[in-house]
């Protein structure tokens, strides 16, 4: 018999109808987690997350229902360092617009507890789970939780002595949030569909090597996203609004000004943004390997459809990133930069999985 130059790809499709309400309650909390992020960004960049000055889990459900309520809220407002040292000129009505962005996101938190919460009583009481889900379930809880208590440890670290938060917690928190979207979106995959079977030794190899390549990926999309989140919280995207160049120059002085040296690269305004745009040449380079090595493998349609998709979005991201820089992080377009790096992370680990 002779060697087959094709490979034969079982795709087993386990999703059952009693396992597709889990699914869509699944995939409506990583839809809600998602906008919850989106929603994060707005606030960050309109300057609104530290306009409610109190985590008032149950009764911060409402929000101010009367004039003495609002002015209750403001003068809160008014003992913060950035209403002191920024904002001394809002009025009431300023501070309505900043409190509202701030009140919705939060109002999104709530929103995910109740959606994960009470289906979840439901399908337990009914045993609709399959067999070790109800570990997965607490995972999930878990990391909720954290991150909603972690929330609010970034947030205090904006109302006592400085006028914006921690970057670092800034980070902590949105890493967290994709984490709980990353849990929740891998727990829907495995609800829908077994990876593809390659039965032919080379479709095997094939899968391997894009295996390590997209872990590989996923490890610097989570370390750009970190640094996105040091840009953001640091506002060093405003520096340097320039590219390719850092200004004039490929590698500008004060990219090592502080000391020690490593400093910069945590806590420097230039050094941070440095990171941040060459960790975007590394992913684009190592998904530019991923595309061109996949014309070679053989891997299944649904690969390729997930690896075309991450050409796409690596492009479109890198061009909004250079736009955010080139016109001074304006907040539409930033806002879709940062939603660009919530799908690449999510296409990334999608890849991850329908090639294990």
């Amino acid at each position: 018999m002779g060697i087959e130059n094709k490979f034969l790809c079982v795709e087993i499709n386990k999703t059952q109808t009693s396992y597709r309400p889990i699914i869509i309650w699944l995939l409506t909390g990583c839809f809600l987690i998602y906008l919850m992020v989106v929603i994060g960004g707005i606030t960050r960049l309109t300057g609104s997350g530290l306009s409610i000055t109190q985590w008032k889990v149950v009764t911060g459900t409402l929000p101010p229902l009367s004039e003495d309520s609002w002015q209750k809220e403001f003068d809160s407002y008014k003992q913060t360092p950035q209403f002191k040292l920024i904002n001394s000129d809002f009025t009431l009505s300023d501070f309505k617009g900043i409190f509202w962005w701030e009140y919705i996101h939060r109002l999104i938190g709530r929103i995910i507890g109740f959606v994960f919460l009470v289906p979840f009583v439901w399908f337990w009481m009914k045993k609709k789970f399959p067999e070790g889900f109800m570990k997965k379930a607490i995972v999930l809880f878990a990391l909720g939780g954290f991150q909603g208590a972690l929330g609010w440890f970034m947030v205090k670290s904006g109302l006592s002595e400085n006028v914006h938060v921690s970057h670092y917690r800034l980070a902590s928190h949105l890493i967290s949030a994709l984490m709980v979207f990353g849990f929740t979106f891998w727990y829907a995959l495995d609800l829908t569909s077994t990876p593809s079977l390659l039965l032919k030794e080379k479709g095997e190899r094939d899968e391997v090597g894009l295996k390590k390549l997209s872990i590989l990926l996923f490890s610097f999309v989570i370390l750009q996203i970190i640094y996105g989140a040091f840009v953001a919280g640091m506002k060093a995207g405003y520096g340097y609004p320039t590219w390719p160049k850092m200004g004039d120059q490929w590698f500008p002085d004060d990219i090592v000004s502080l000391k020690p040296v490593w400093k910069n690269f945590l806590e420097g305004f230039a050094g941070v943004q440095f990171i941040h745009r060459y960790i975007a040449y590394v992913v684009v380079i190592i998904v530019g390997i991923i595309f061109y090595r996949a014309q070679k493998m053989q891997l299944t349609p649904q690969q390729r459809k997930i690896i075309n998709a991450l050409g796409i979005i690596v492009l479109a991201q890198f061009m909004l990133g250079v736009l955010t820089l080139l016109y001074g992080v304006p907040i539409v377009i930033a806002v879709l930069h940062q939603t660009g790096a919530f799908f690449l992370f999510a296409t990334t680990l999608l890849l991850i999985h329908r090639t294990k």
